[in-house]
């Protein structure tokens, strides 16, 4: 009597998943993937509205690629428009998302313990993103004209470029914000800083204003001074957020601990605080009051920066070095101005510059030294207790 062996067949392997748009609707954030899915229909839905209003705005116009009543000004303002929508959208959406697997996949985002975002926190960050994409799209209107000298565009490519480019700026800005994270958040304040001042150097009516200080560019009533005063108010509120994030993750294990993590997270609020306040009060209109509060956010500066060894032990030997070597060079141009070889604005320029790579770098290695703090402490507490 033989007996037939049958062989043991390998496991058939798993289908794989497709995420549909009834789907992606229904659970927007379940995973990578499905978050993926509901930025593109979020760009489509921006890219139907878009077209619908730019082909009635263009109907039966050749429009000048940049300057007034353009393709490029309709797309910059309705970028701005649809960045600011976007921004919020993905914020409630993120939000409302508990799913731990995603959670592991894009990483914890801004649900860091002892750091929360509140509705101006988010009114901030989307002003900041209408002001990147309405001043980027400007800036590259104005290359595309200098490229295509008179050059127009007719209706349909118009329509169909201006639905693009709001699609895709609708596309980036919900996914910055679903997938915001401490360091992104570092970007998005350099970016921010970076067009905001050059828009207003820019567009200033007196070419000369670099002779007086960089306080000159909020004092005119033109939309250079505009610019300077808000993205002075935003930058400062954003630096606030910053602050919070980036003491979040550091050790207060010790009462010294906390102590000094509650000194330097107030420190920065206060520099948060007293750069939006440079841009509320105009120098020529406030000018004790502007001059103290910039003097204010350069001795907090100071303060944080020599009393960090103390104040937080376990940052980097390499970070420090960096701080002391800032407010060396922030010493030698003050030293410059005083001797004449310097004006103010040169001083003043870069001042801010060493500051706020300085809180973005702070940003960074506070986050990085946090996360690895937390992972081994969650290794310790993992591991069985030896024999």
């Amino acid at each position: 009597m033989t007996q037939t062996r049958t062989e043991a067949q390998p496991p058939a392997a798993a289908e794989p998943r497709t995420t549909t748009v009834g789907a992606a609707l229904r659970h927007p954030a379940e995973n990578v993937e499905s978050l993926e899915s509901a930025a593109l229909l979020v760009g489509a839905a921006f890219f139907v509205v878009g077209g619908l209003v730019s082909g009635i705005a263009f109907w039966g116009r050749d429009l000048p690629i940049s300057g007034q009543g353009s393709l490029g000004e309709f797309v910059a303002i309705a970028s701005a428009v649809t960045a600011l929508l976007a921004f919020v959208l993905g914020r409630v959406l993120a939000r409302r998302t508990e799913n731990a697997a995603l959670r592991r996949e894009i990483g914890q985002g801004l649900s860091v313990p002892g750091a929360r975002l509140h509705w101006f926190d988010v009114a901030a960050l989307a002003i900041a993103h209408a002001v990147i994409a309405l001043l980027g799209w400007v800036a590259l209107s104005t290359v595309l004209e200098q490229s295509f000298r008179d050059a127009v565009v007719f209706t349909l490519p118009a329509t169909a470029l201006a639905g693009v480019a709001i699609a895709l700026t609708g596309y980036v800005a919900f996914l910055s914000s679903a997938r915001m994270t401490p360091m992104l958040l570092s970007l998005v304040l350099a970016v921010f800083l970076v067009v905001g001042a050059l828009t207003s150097m820019l567009s200033a009516s007196d070419p000369h204003w670099w002779k007086e200080n960089l306080s000159a560019l909020g004092m005119t009533n033109d939309i250079s001074a505009m610019a300077f005063n808000v993205t002075l108010i935003v930058a400062g509120a954003i630096v606030t957020i910053v602050a919070r994030y980036a003491t979040a993750t550091l050790p207060v294990g010790t009462p010294p601990d906390r102590r000094g993590r509650d000194i330097v997270r107030i420190g920065l609020v206060l520099i948060g605080i007293f750069l939006a306040c440079v841009g509320i009060f105009p120098v020529d209109e406030f000018f004790a009051v502007h001059n103290t509060v910039a003097t204010g956010m350069a001795v907090c500066f100071a303060v944080i920066v020599i009393g960090l060894p103390w104040f937080i032990r376990s940052v980097p030997k390499v970070f420090v070095g960096l701080g002391y070597l800032y407010v060396v060079v922030i010493i030698v141009v003050a030293i410059f101005f005083a001797t004449g070889y310097y004006n103010l604005t040169a001083v003043e320029l870069v001042a801010a510059c060493l500051i706020f790579s300085w809180i973005i770098v702070f940003l960074r290695t506070a986050s990085a030294s946090g996360v690895t703090e937390a992972d081994a402490v969650a290794v310790e507490r993992s591991a069985p207790d030896a024999e």
